[in-house]
């Protein structure tokens, strides 16, 4: 099993910074696939960024528009989420996933991911 622990969220100003932080345990938890997902009550789940198992690929949705970073500390087991430049729309609830399969790629389909953390709260506003 894999537990997935999600701080950082908060309320930031428009134009602002943040980075969101995903610790994961157990014992197969460094050798998964990651990915950054965010959610707003009545949408479906949106993905963010995902890296694979070493750290060493990336992939990002396209709407990111570059603003997104996703990466990972294997040394503390854990994987960032840098978001810059944020707006108003970007308030959601932001979750770390982890892929089902060990030593995969980076990927976006939510079906991929088998273990989910319990989320942040990110409200921008002013």
């Amino acid at each position: 099993q894999v537990q997935l622990v999600e701080s950082g969220g908060g309320l930031v100003q428009p134009g602002g910074s943040l980075r969101l932080s995903c610790a994961h345990s157990g014992r197969t938890s460094g050798s998964r696939a990651m990915g950054w997902f965010r959610q707003v009550p009545g949408k479906e789940r949106e993905f963010l960024a995902a890296i694979n198992w070493s750290g060493g690929s990336a992939t990002y949705a396209d709407s990111g528009e570059g603003r997104f970073t996703i990466s990972r500390d294997k040394s503390k087991n854990t994987t960032y989420l840098q978001i810059t430049s944020l707006k108003p729309e970007d308030t959601a609830t932001y979750y770390c996933a982890a892929d089902r399969r060990e030593w995969g790629i980076a990927q976006s389909r939510p079906s991929n991911f088998g273990f989910w953390g319990q989320g942040t709260q990110v409200t921008v506003s002013s």
